[in-house]
């Protein structure tokens, strides 16, 4: 049995109200920080992504070197890693503490050799450095340390010789430092409140500058000396960005005040402004510009906003994706192209597997985490249920939210749907509701607090925390207790239940990592010995012709069990950075190989090809 990765469906970045994310990008390909993971995104191809989960602190910056062989990214806890682009491995080259707080920016130089990173610290607030020894390059010094809440945002490097270097903070100052080695030239008080953002054009004359003040101003860039300021026009809030054209002939900018603004920098003049909308998921808090004509633009909702330069008053296309980890995944029983998964922050999104790209479904969302999503042949939805404590139906092909919901009378731990459209939920206050046509049919008082829940046919499997799994009848009214209503093989809470398509069999994953397989109808442990897992069992999911099940877990690993040869499995290491919650077959299995998709915390979801062993 043997797998490979064929795709990324990437996240969408992480962004945080009232903070600039820094964007950057190297071709067609836009970086960005998303938790502890840095994400490539290919803006042509979502496929061809690729994302990096070295960092044992949130990411917070990344950028690419302008060889394009290496690329820098930093995180929340002042650490730089250096690493190769090129294959598969992303080998690290080098990872330096340069600061004690959080990384805000780093930039390197047109030589791809050293790195200046900034950001917030106590006696240092930035670091000049060689990207393969560390070794100091200079002293990043001249903000106001005696500021409480002192942070530098910014930094940008002149790519040409004799280089110069600029850094933007919450002091309202700009530094001009010269190099290399990098040293205090002077302190430019253009701004009067934070500054967010400072830019250097690719043609090295001139560097920008935006701010929490509204104000756009432009500097000599071999000197430093102020040169202009943009006031046709302004933006009405904070600037959160600004970017510069391939041909330094035009600025981008993009501000809290839902607009971006393509900017004429000789004439200082406003040439296009798209306005995204109102409200404050709308705020522009990061952008770049990729190739020779697009601009892409950061709303606080995680969009990116895709503008072609040359033409239109609105995007071209918005590209959506989740910012916090995915909770659960199921498939659309009317498509066999898309898939839906549901997030921590209550949203769903679906994805398109031949195009990797992914959207918010429509209507009402949860309000907070969804827990568990589960298809329904029998009426052609999906049932969704949170920690909003709502049981909600998402029709319209899994495009949409209906309108109807049913509020439980707890927290919901897990979900399942009958053949008859019966939607089954295990909560926190010791029972088990069920839910048809919009309104609740029965209520199951239990001794022991469900944990899992799956159903094939009439019979109905619940996972405890007393680590056994109780079997029930349905009969379309009531749950009666099964001849022999417990099985027992698990050693710890029961997390999670997957019955095999053809009914025969059920695979029952605990909280110590440990699966146990049983025969349904003998109601007889099979093995105990699916075990490899070291931490909790989050998902379990079959091939469609019975034969194998993945399992995901919080120890970032996805296995593949064979059930005729139980101790062969596949092991793959790594799969999610910060534990896997769902695994899903998307391409039934039959045969020699089949299609998996794991998702979870990192929030990507990635496909797997996989080859099975011969019987």
């Amino acid at each position: 049995m043997s797998f490979k990765q064929s795709a990324l469906l990437p996240s969408n970045p992480a962004t945080e109200r009232g903070v600039s994310t820094k964007l950057s990008a190297s071709k067609d390909r836009v970086l960005y920080a998303n938790g502890k993971t840095i994400v490539i995104r290919d803006l042509k191809n979502p496929k061809l992504s690729v994302s990096y989960a070295g960092h044992i602190q949130n990411a917070t910056v990344a950028r690419i070197s302008p060889s394009g062989y290496y690329c820098a990214s930093g995180d929340a806890g002042g650490t730089v890693r250096v690493w190769d682009t090129v294959g598969e491995e992303h080998t690290l080259k080098g990872e330096y503490k340069v600061i004690s707080g959080r990384i805000n920016d780093l930039e390197w130089d047109g030589e791809s050799k050293r790195i200046i990173a900034v950001g917030d610290g106590k006696e240092k607030f930035g670091h000049a450095f060689m990207m393969d020894t560390g070794t100091s390059t200079g002293v990043i010094s001249g903000h106001f340390k005696a500021h409480p809440n002192i942070a530098v945002n910014a930094v940008s490097i002149r790519q040409q010789r004799p280089y110069r270097a600029a850094t933007a903070g919450d002091d309202t100052g700009i530094i001009f430092h010269q190099g290399t080695p990098y040293k205090y030239d002077k302190s430019i008080k253009t701004h009067t409140k934070f500054v967010q953002d400072v830019r250097y054009a690719p043609s090295g004359d001139i560097f920008a500058s935006v701010g929490s003040d509204s104000k756009i101003f432009l500097y000599d860039g071999k000197t430093g000396d102020t040169l202009d300021e943009f006031n046709d026009s302004p933006h009405k809030g904070s600037i959160m960005a600004c970017s510069w054209s391939p041909d330094s002939k035009s600025l981008v900018t993009s501000s809290a005040d839902c607009t971006v603004k393509l900017w004429d920098v000789e004439a200082c003049k406003e040439i296009t402004t798209w306005t995204l909308g109102s409200g404050v998921n709308f705020q522009q808090v990061g952008n770049t510009w990729s190739g020779e004509s697009d601009v892409v633009s950061l709303s606080l909702s995680g969009d990116l906003n895709i503008f072609d330069i040359r033409a239109g008053d609105r995007p071209s296309r918005v590209i959506q994706g989740p910012q916090k980890p995915i909770t659960s995944i199921a498939l659309v029983p009317t498509s066999s192209d898309t898939f839906l998964a549901g997030t921590a922050d209550g949203r769903v999104l679906s994805y398109s597997k031949s195009t990797a790209e992914s959207a918010h479904l429509l209507g009402s969302n949860h309000t907070s985490l969804v827990t568990s999503l589960a298809s329904s042949p029998a009426n052609s939805s999906v049932f969704s249920v949170g920690f909003d404590d709502c049981v909600r139906e998402i029709g319209g092909n899994g495009t949409e939210f209906t309108s109807a919901f049913i509020s439980l009378s707890s927290q919901p731990k897990s979900l399942a749907v009958s053949d008859d459209g019966s939607v089954f939920v295990a909560e926190i206050n010791n029972s088990v509701e069920v839910v048809r046509s919009n309104q609740k049919v029965f209520d199951l008082p239990t001794k022991y607090t469900p944990s899992a829940i799956a159903v094939k046919g009439s019979l109905v499997a619940i996972g405890g925390e007393d680590s056994k799994v109780h079997l029930y009848q349905w009969d379309g009214k009531t749950l009666k207790d099964d001849t022999i209503p417990i099985l027992q093989g698990n050693k710890a809470v029961v997390t999670a239940l997957a019955f095999s398509p053809d009914g025969n069999l059920l695979a029952s994953g605990d909280s110590s990592g440990s699966i146990s397989l049983f025969d349904i109808k003998e109601k007889k442990l099979i093995t105990s010995r699916w075990s490899y897992h070291s931490a909790r069992v989050n998902s379990l999911s079959w091939t469609s012709d019975s034969k194998h099940c993945a399992s995901g877990s919080l120890d970032t690993h996805v296995y593949i069990w064979s059930v005729a040869k139980p101790l062969k499995n596949i092991a793959i290491k790594n799969a999610g950075a910060r534990g896997v919650n769902g695994v899903l077959w998307i391409d039934g299995g039959e045969g020699k190989t089949g299609q998996l998709i794991s998702s979870g915390a990192d929030p990507c979801v990635k496909v797997w090809e996989v080859t099975f062993h011969e019987v």
